[in-house]
């Protein structure tokens, strides 16, 4: 069923009546130069977003800015924070509609999803749990551990999503390819254009061996 709502968003939406108008999504895919500015602010505003999460992180994990209130620096990158956050959405929801089957059935796009649920859930627990009593340790050089783990969960979650993020341009795993079960299965292969293709079942032709290389 999400599937049929890809095609149909991909294909169908915002396509005129001529045979060959495109829909909404591949005009936006098809426009270089507004494709690269959407992508290129994308990348610019995950940094802006990432970087003063990073700040933040550093500060609650004792290894940086220790003489500084948690809360100070935390007030201070908060704007800047909500402005990169909601950028980012913005420009990343623009980037999958002009390409929702080729990102539905890419293995690294799925697992940037993965990791970007897990950072976003332990921002809610940090905000939510964590942080209440913060006036007790705000001042403290290394605040207690409940802080420290979620502030390194933090910085491996959004590093992953960076990482994998940036892995989606690569075609390791594309679908058609020979590839391993899992990896057909990951990405739903199967249902893709491109078909699932198992890497036990392709069959590798060695050439005959010359006179000269089998010794004759």
């Amino acid at each position: 069923m999400l599937r049929d709502f890809l095609v149909w968003l991909a294909t169908e939406l915002g396509k005129g009546k001529g045979e060959y108008d495109l829909s909404w999504s591949e005009a936006l895919a098809s426009s270089l130069n507004f494709w690269g500015l959407l992508e290129g602010t994308h990348v610019l505003t995950l940094m802006l977003f990432a970087g003063t999460i990073f700040l933040v992180d550093l500060r609650l994990l004792g290894v940086a800015f220790k003489r500084t209130p948690v809360s100070v620096i935390s007030d201070k990158v908060l704007p800047l924070t909500v402005v990169g956050f909601a950028l980012m959405v913005l420009t990343g929801v623009a980037l999958f509609y002009a390409k929702p089957l080729v990102y539905y059935h890419n293995l690294w796009f799925r697992l940037k999803l993965i990791f970007l649920a897990i950072a976003l859930i332990n921002i809610m627990i940090f905000h939510w749990r964590v942080q209440k009593n913060r006036h007790d340790w705000d001042t403290l050089a290394k605040p207690p551990g409940k802080a420290r783990l979620s502030a390194a969960v933090s910085l491996l979650a959004w590093l992953a999503v960076i990482t994998t993020g940036r892995f989606i341009a690569y075609d390791w795993y594309e679908c058609g390819k020979a590839l391993p079960d899992w990896a057909n299965a990951a990405q739903s292969c199967a249902t893709s254009e491109a078909g699932a293709t198992n890497l036990d079942n392709v069959t590798v032709f060695a050439s005959e061996p010359t006179s000269s290389e089998s010794g004759q």
